[in-house]
């Protein structure tokens, strides 16, 4: 048994020194921070880094990414039927792990520009006609996020978004009609 113990001490003293983590010492990558900026760009390709690790976070469960997320908070998630639970997904992702290693005021303008970049970019999904009142919502939630750091829609902000929606449903169906004839 001597033997055993005296070689547990110094073996778990070479793994650390080669970087290996043992059970009982188990590190936080070094590079977390900036894997963290890389998925809070207002870009496409941040947005599908972010997405691929959120579909495989198995592979990153050394990083102790908070994943969890309450969507858009009190807002709806799907306003008017534009789903906004991804872009609210990421930003909640972006809000809970900056300030887990203390560098959220540092970062919060840009992961508010990004939640904008992924409510446009979601927006663009969605036919012409209809679009404005999905970029009306999203200029509303962007504006709260980056105001007071969390979404409230207005009752007005609403009402505002589903005549813009009214409005393209009608110019759609008037075109519809136009082709068909």
């Amino acid at each position: 048994m001597k033997i055993g113990r005296r070689l547990a001490v110094p073996l778990a003293a070479v793994l650390l020194a080669l970087g290996v983590a043992t059970d009982a010492h188990a590190a936080v990558p070094t590079d977390k921070p900036a894997v963290m900026a890389t998925w809070s760009q207002p870009t496409a390709a941040s947005y599908n880094a972010w997405n691929s690790a959120r579909l495989n976070q198995g592979a990153w469960a050394a990083y102790g990414f908070d994943w969890t997320t309450d969507y858009c908070s009190s807002s709806p998630d799907q306003p008017l039927g534009f789903d906004f639970r991804r872009p609210c997904q990421r930003h909640d992702f972006g809000y809970r792990n900056f300030k887990l290693i203390g560098t959220f005021p540092a970062n919060k303008s840009r992961i508010d520009d990004s939640f904008y970049y992924d409510l446009k970019a979601k927006c663009a999904t969605y036919n012409v006609f209809v679009r404005p009142a999905c970029t009306s919502l999203a200029w509303t939630y962007y504006q709260a996020v980056s105001a007071f750091g969390s979404i409230s829609l207005s009752d007005a902000a609403l009402d505002k978004a589903a005549d813009l929606l009214a409005k393209g449903q009608r110019a759609q169906a008037r075109a519809e009609s136009n082709a068909a004839a």
